[in-house]
């Protein structure tokens, strides 16, 4: 053999000589099919001819195969390469055919990798040949495409794989034990609908992960104490010890269940102010839990969306700030005072000189005290001794205006825990308002007052465009209650139609006492058919409700009002009424509110006066104006100073004593309170008491004292402008 390599024509030889005993036995083959073949040519050139599934057809006869000993195998196996062209090209029947004889195959040995892939497990090859040759052929292509034809196809899941198990979990835990995270009816289908809608994928974790949105969630939760909130009611799980799909569903809804109930007490409160006093009625405004959802997981930032559920009023971010500076995590560090020896300004007298003591202590006191003026100046000065002074009176110590050991103890106190205390219930009742305090069409207007400061204001695009004075209700029973109600009209010379409590606790025991008592005050008693008594005061110079009434009805009957005695207004505490609100100065204040709600009437405090007289006069808004009845004890002024007021109802210690020993989520459920009592009963009068009406009045169908006060709802409104003296009930 080496001599054949070395010579090329004995090499040709040899081939020669191979090629022609190939020829010879491929024909001796066709020609005897009956005979044993077991040599290795034989069972490669088997293998290159296509042959049907042997269980459906009988085997081949020696008529199937066409002789040609002048062909190679190369040139025989290019036209079974050309059929399966051919048959590839040709578009796919509507039904795949059953004879065999019809299906196009090509020779393993020559077939491209990419059919042989499709049509094949395995290549064919010579050192294979023999197992190809014992295996049954494969099923043609075009069959195994129809088969899965037959079967309903199956939706992907938009589930990520690696959160596949984590949302199977939570398909389980949501459809069968959602009450032991949610138990609240429409948080329970809030949640079924959202992660329904999304095959039940996490949305706080991806592949075992926090996702942004996640992480921002738990920053805001962690953060509550600086809304005046309890990060311990809204617990976040431990999202790095949940390394199963178990623990990661039950994290995944924990943070949901926190998240809700932060959205829904920062929006409403941690207590229903139904938990703090029977007087009290502002419109509820429930946060949805499916828009929580929504609007959280789908936000750039979901710390700034669920931050977004606290009052977005000015005021309350003011307090917000305030309460971070008390509790010492304002923007700069936290300052103390050093102790040290006792500081006291004396100022110049007639025989000694102005004394201004140095300390290095003083530029402290300074930024404590918040006086920005000659900041790092060391003299106790006058100005510091004021600053000092002021502080002691409100931290409820003996104002000198020296900087003694308990002064610096009370200044350096990090929580200033009765303060902390007051701006956190204040801020509490800022979520029991309505979100907007206004109305749109009126440039935002609308009219706040603020019982503790005894202050009226009226704010319009967001800046205050009057204010006055007010006497409000006494403590106890006859509390100014708190509420939202729209005022819908003004009363130029109202009648006042004297409250049941009034008539049947002073009056009628002031009767028995005299009888004449009435008279002289020039009031009106009018006894009703069925007994009842009704007081009234007609219009007058000397009305008990002066000479405007402001009406927005209510179920506690109260209202704003002009008087007739204005001294009290020079007074700094003014709780004297029986509930109702006196208005310092009414004629500019109605001014000021019709000028907002007919701005094309250009009404004048003159104007306004001009129609004093003895007939009612109602001036009807065409959009009514929204009052908001508040009780701040804390808020900051117009300067930037933070400002307390004594808690003159008592609201801040009871809520301070709920929030301190609450009982959870309980604080959010409603009080049944019973409700006022406007009822008339039957009276016997004594002797010589004049009665106008002599038994003629209304029995028990006549107006209920509602009617009598804001009028009947039945009757088709009065024009505006001066009513006939005949007019029967007003107020």
């Amino acid at each position: 053999m080496r001599d054949c390599l070395n010579h090329r024509a004995g090499f040709d030889r040899v081939l020669m000589t191979v090629a022609a005993t190939f020829l010879t036995v491929s024909a001796s083959s066709a020609l005897a099919q009956d005979q044993v073949r077991s040599s290795a040519a034989e069972l490669a050139i088997e293998a290159a001819i296509p042959r049907p599934e042997p269980a459906n057809v009988p085997p081949p006869t020696a008529s199937d195969i066409k002789l040609d000993t002048t062909a190679t195998v190369q040139d025989s196996a290019k036209e079974p390469a050309k059929e399966a062209a051919k048959a590839e090209a040709a578009p796919a029947p509507d039904k795949v055919g059953t004879k065999p004889a019809d299906v196009a195959t090509t020779p393993a040995s020559e077939a491209p990798k990419s059919e042989t892939a499709k049509t094949e497990p395995a290549k064919a090859d010579t050192a294979t040949a023999p197992a190809a040759a014992a295996t049954p052929a494969e099923p043609p292509k075009d069959v195994a495409k129809e088969q899965p034809a037959s079967e309903p196809v199956k939706a992907a899941s938009a589930v990520p794989a690696a959160d596949q198990p984590v949302a199977d979990k939570l398909k389980d835990i949501i459809g069968a034990k959602t009450s032991r995270h949610f138990d609240r009816k429409n948080e329970r289908a809030a949640i079924e609908k959202f992660y329904g809608a999304r095959d039940f994928a996490p949305v706080w974790t991806q592949g075992g992960s926090l996702t942004a949105a996640a992480k921002g969630v738990i920053a805001r939760l962690k953060d509550a104490a600086s809304d005046g909130l309890n990060p311990a009611d809204y617990p976040v799980p431990d999202f790095a010890a949940a390394t199963n799909p178990d623990a990661l569903a039950d994290a995944e809804l924990k943070l949901t269940a926190s998240m809700f109930d932060y959205a829904r007490q920062a929006q409403s409160g941690r207590m229903h102010w139904s938990q703090v006093s029977a007087d009290i009625l502002y419109p509820e405004h429930p946060v949805d839990p499916s828009e929580v959802l929504t609007k959280v997981t789908t936000a750039a930032d979901a710390s700034a969306a669920l931050d977004s559920y606290n009052p977005p009023q000015k005021l309350y971010k003011e307090l917000k700030a305030k309460l971070a500076e008390l509790r010492g995590q304002g923007n700069g560090p936290v300052i103390e005072v050093a102790d040290g020896p006792a500081l006291k300004y004396t100022p110049a007298g007639k025989k000694q000189a102005e004394v201004v003591v140095e300390d290095p202590r003083v530029p402290q006191l300074r930024a404590k005290l918040g006086i920005t003026e000659n900041a790092s100046d060391t003299r106790y000065d006058a100005t510091v001794a004021e600053a000092v002074r002021k502080f002691q009176n409100s931290a409820e110590l003996k104002a000198t205006g020296v900087l003694d050991d308990k002064t610096v103890k009370a200044i350096n106190t990090p929580k200033r825990d009765r303060q902390i205390d007051t701006v956190l219930v204040n801020m509490e009742r800022w979520r029991w308002l309505p979100r907007d305090l206004g109305v749109p069409s009126l440039g935002d207007a609308y009219v706040i007052l603020n019982i503790p400061d005894y202050t009226l204001k009226v704010m319009q695009r967001g800046q205050q465009v009057w204010t006055t004075r007010v006497v409000t209700g006494k403590p106890g029973q006859h509390a100014t209650p708190l509420l939202t109600e729209t005022m819908k009209y003004i009363t130029v010379n109202p009648t006042w139609n004297v409250p049941p409590s009034i008539v049947y606790n002073e009056y009628l025991p002031a009767l028995q006492q005299d009888p004449t008592v009435l008279q002289r005050m020039g009031l009106k008693l009018e006894q009703n058919r069925d007994g009842s008594v009704h007081i009234s005061q007609p219009p007058g110079e000397a009305n008990a409700l002066g000479r405007i009434r402001f009406n927005f009805p209510n179920k506690f009957l109260v209202y704003q009002h002009d008087t007739p005695d204005k001294n009290l207004f020079a007074r700094d505490e003014r709780a004297f009424s029986h509930g109702c609100m006196r208005v310092q100065n009414p004629d500019q204040y109605a001014s000021v509110l019709l000028n907002i709600a007919m701005p094309n009437e250009k009404y004048t405090p003159e104007r306004v006066r001009s129609m004093y007289g003895k007939s009612e006069i109602d001036l009807k808004f065409p959009t009514p104006i929204p009052v908001n009845i508040t009780y701040q004890t804390a808020f900051v002024d117009d300067g930037g100073k933070l400002q307390f007021r004594k808690d003159v109802y008592g609201r801040d210690a009871t809520m301070i004593n709920i929030l301190k020993n609450g009982r959870g989520k309980d604080l959010e459920n409603i009080v049944a309170h019973s409700q006022p009592s406007y009822s008339r009963p039957a009276t016997t009068l004594p002797s010589g008491v004049a009665v106008a009406n002599n038994g003629g009045g209304f029995g028990s169908s006549g107006p209920n004292f509602f009617e009598r006060l804001f009028g009947a709802p039945t009757p088709p409104p009065a024009p505006v402008g001066r009513r006939p003296p005949q007019r029967v009930f007003t107020r």
